[in-house]
């Protein structure tokens, strides 16, 4: 006996069975489509690399005001909207010299400027992140950041 999807609905003895693959379904795509489950790795990114990064980081925080908790939720949780946070990223990239006056990321000098041990990575995640949105220094920073987090929440970190 063949039986399609849509023979459960028509068939009182299948609605049950129906409704818990529904149920399946439906939890799996939550838990396959969920960001939270998403975690980098814990040993990513490399500690030579972070160490390279607190130079800046400390010169950024200081100069932006932004919150070491804005900074990790960011980096390791979720995406929001903080303008000190936007400005710390914005600093980095001038920090970095990886950025020019209108705003436009270098990826060339960046890709070139960061430990091989994360360069592949950073390729890929920029692939689609090219031209940034926003009307200050700061919102185009954000822009970057948000989207390679978006491309690649597995190696995305923000020192």
């Amino acid at each position: 006996m063949k039986m399609a999807l849509s023979d459960f609905g028509r068939n009182r003895r299948h609605r049950p069975v129906a409704a818990c693959l529904l149920i399946v379904l439906s939890l799996l795509s939550d838990a396959l489509m969920s960001p939270a489950l998403v975690q980098r790795d814990e040993n990513y990114p490399p500690t030579n690399v972070l160490k390279m990064a607190k130079l800046f980081h400390d010169i950024c925080v200081e100069k932006t005001g932004v919150s070491e908790s804005a900074i990790k939720e960011f980096s390791d949780g979720e995406i929001h909207d903080d303008e000190k946070l936007k400005c710390y990223m914005n600093c980095l990239f001038h920090e970095f010299e990886v950025v020019d006056d209108n705003g436009d990321v270098h990826l060339d000098t960046l890709f070139s400027s960061v430990p091989h041990s994360i360069r592949d990575n950073l390729m890929a995640m920029a692939k689609h992140c090219i031209h940034p949105e926003g009307d200050t220094l700061c919102h185009k920073a954000w822009w970057f950041h948000q989207c390679w987090k978006k491309a690649d929440p597995k190696h995305y970190f923000l020192p």
